[in-house]
């Protein structure tokens, strides 16, 4: 940014691209800015600006609320943090007319224990603010997060590579989109069908939660870059719609006739549209958090017909919060289920607390056996924009044997 433009001039807010850092050893001292529509504070009714980034102040930490501050007689809203220099996420504003969005209590709490002590409390903020979360207007790179608003990215100078999504696009063949009407679940929803090439045995990849890698996040162009620098074979990518959160909530989390019904139902329309091979080392499955967990659960109970499990971010502490193993981690103590022949991409933020303690637990009682395991932890929380580029890695990690030199 040049010396010369007044702060909160037009010429000053023409040279900002969104947010502005600079590098000091491993670390990136970062100001976010945010301008006030109405203008100073005089003309304006906004008096918060608070800002949510995954994984620093999102409701998985138990950290104050951070809001901007305004400077004085300008549009100008700004926030400044320190972060490590490898760091990723998404980050998006919640401009309000409110002074009390959060109990008092949490701020009050903070000051003697550096933390607000009720977790509840700060999560029914961030709550009743998210719906009205506004992605940075000054950076190109936005879409509509996970839990439906929108947000803006943001990647430091060292933060891992992302195969394929950091390039221009490249042509592709267009998905096709059909409707799957299960009579054993007794709902419909979409299913994408990508096609990176025609010869029959193609591998084949189930991703869960498809509609966000179809819409919010098109995967097409990456796989497609990907395929044709031979770093991915040409395969069949099957993205199966979650329908809705109470459908997600009730099908990915280890539900034995979702994938009963998948199997049984869906994977034969497949067949008859895209052809692909059926043995277990050429078939993934991949998911995120609730499909990460359900990626897992597929692999261990039908190892025969999914031989590649790519986990991101699963929730296995489920079904109670309370206890990192979850039920998953319980079968393998028990030895009810076994990894054996399974090849395994397990992944989990350094930023989701409990995610990653659970993600840790699986992989001490994973590393006890024999298969291709590849572990991955990354300077992030639970967000798409680093699950994007460990799922393109995790691809090509799992199905690396398949690729034709």
């Amino acid at each position: 940014m040049t010396e010369t433009a007044k702060t909160g001039s037009a010429a000053w807010w023409e040279e900002l691209d969104g947010p502005q850092w600079q590098r000091e050893g491993d670390v990136c001292h970062v100001t976010f800015y945010w301008r006030d529509p109405a203008g100073p504070a005089r003309a304006s009714a906004i008096k918060r600006v608070w800002i949510y980034i995954t994984g620093v102040t999102d409701h998985h930490q138990k950290s104050i609320p951070q809001t901007l501050s305004r400077l004085p007689g300008t549009d100008v809203w700004q926030w400044q943090t320190t972060l490590p220099a490898s760091w990723r996420g998404s980050y998006c504003f919640m401009p309000s007319t409110r002074e009390d969005d959060f109990a008092d209590a949490l701020f009050t709490d903070a000051l003697l224990t550096d933390a607000p002590s009720d977790s509840h409390l700060l999560r029914e903020g961030w709550r009743k603010l998210l719906p009205n979360a506004v992605a940075d207007p000054l950076n190109a790179h936005s879409w509509r997060g996970g839990r439906g608003h929108a947000v803006s990215a943001l990647s430091l100078p060292d933060a891992p590579a992302q195969p394929g999504w950091n390039l221009p696009d490249v042509p592709y063949s267009a998905p096709q989109c059909i409707q799957w009407q299960s009579p054993r679940l007794g709902n419909s929803r979409r299913v994408w069908i990508y096609t990176t090439g025609d010869a029959p045995d193609r591998p084949l990849a189930l991703l869960m939660d498809g509609q966000f890698w179809a819409e919010s996040m098109p995967v097409w162009s990456p796989l497609a870059r990907l395929t044709g620098d031979r770093l991915l074979p040409p395969a069949v990518y099957v993205l199966v719609d979650a329908i809705d959160t109470a459908h997600r909530a009730a099908e990915l989390p280890c539900n034995t006739d979702f994938w009963r019904a998948l199997q049984d139902e869906l994977l034969p329309q497949i067949q008859q549209l895209a052809p692909f091979s059926e043995r277990p080392e050429r078939t993934l499955v991949a998911g995120q958090s609730f499909g990460g967990l359900a990626a897992m659960f597929a692999g261990l109970n039908w190892p025969a017909r999914f031989g590649c499990v790519l986990s991101q971010s699963g929730s296995y502490w489920w079904p109670s919060r309370g206890d990192a193993r979850g039920a998953i981690g319980e079968q393998l103590s028990r030895g009810e289920l076994s990894p054996q022949g399974l090849r395994i991409w397990l992944e989990a933020g350094e930023r989701e607390p409990l995610i990653f303690r659970a993600n840790q637990a699986l992989l001490q009682q994973l590393q006890q056996t024999q298969q291709p395991l590849f572990w991955r932890q990354v300077d992030g929380g639970h967000d798409a924009l680093c699950w994007r580029g460990g799922l393109t890695a995790g691809l090509m990690a799992l199905w690396q044997p398949l690729v034709q030199p």
